[in-house]
């Protein structure tokens, strides 16, 4: 097999103008919501050995995740609403019992 043939090691650039809205809502809520988690002190940061708190950007992040699920509703199935509408509320009680 030639070297043309062979998939490339590694992370790949996507291009995220291809994405569809649903995709890109998807995309944002799954980081954002990964990185309220970090905020919280709940998850590690990648590379870190201890966890940190910053609730102010929790809070802001959370509010961002919950607007997104919002807006994507409308072009997602209920199934996929409905787990959506769980996470915001898992990150929404854990929050509460940071404060």
């Amino acid at each position: 097999m030639s070297g043309k043939d062979q998939e490339p090691n590694g992370p790949q650039a996507v291009d995220l103008t291809a994405l569809e809205l649903d995709q890109l809502l998807s995309l944002f809520i799954g980081m954002l919501s990964a990185k309220a988690w970090q905020y919280m002190g709940i998850r590690l940061k990648p590379g870190k050995k201890e966890t940190e708190k910053d609730l102010a950007k929790a809070s802001a992040t959370i509010d961002c995740v919950s607007y997104l699920v919002e807006k994507a509703i409308p072009y997602i199935l209920e199934e996929e609403a409905n787990k959506l509408r769980a996470l915001v509320t898992d990150l929404q009680i854990n929050y509460a019992r940071q404060t």
